[in-house]
């Protein structure tokens, strides 16, 4: 299992988070918001941005498991994300 993160930044701002952060698992700015598109993630600018998504996509490319956020604050838990990659495992 790899977790990999996708985010808006470009790749100085993100480099710089990633460092000061200590974040354990690779991050990736994804410029033009490519990615992003593909999946569909939602842009509001009355809250600020690009809202949270949250992919759970196995080594055969299938998405086992998806969040879209409605704010910044709506992201499921660390151990919400682990007991779906449990689920999926089986």
């Amino acid at each position: 299992m790899e977790v990999i993160a996708i985010g808006p930044d470009g790749p100085r701002a993100f480099k710089k988070y990633w460092e000061e952060e200590k974040i354990p698992f690779p991050g990736c700015p994804d410029i033009g918001s490519k990615v992003a598109n593909v999946y569909r993630q939602e842009v509001n600018i009355l809250k600020l941005g690009r809202m949270p998504a949250e992919f759970i996509i196995d080594q055969s490319g299938i998405i086992r498991y998806l969040h879209y956020g409605e704010s910044m604050s709506d992201i499921p838990s660390v151990d919400e994300l682990i007991r779906q990659i449990k689920v999926f495992k089986k």
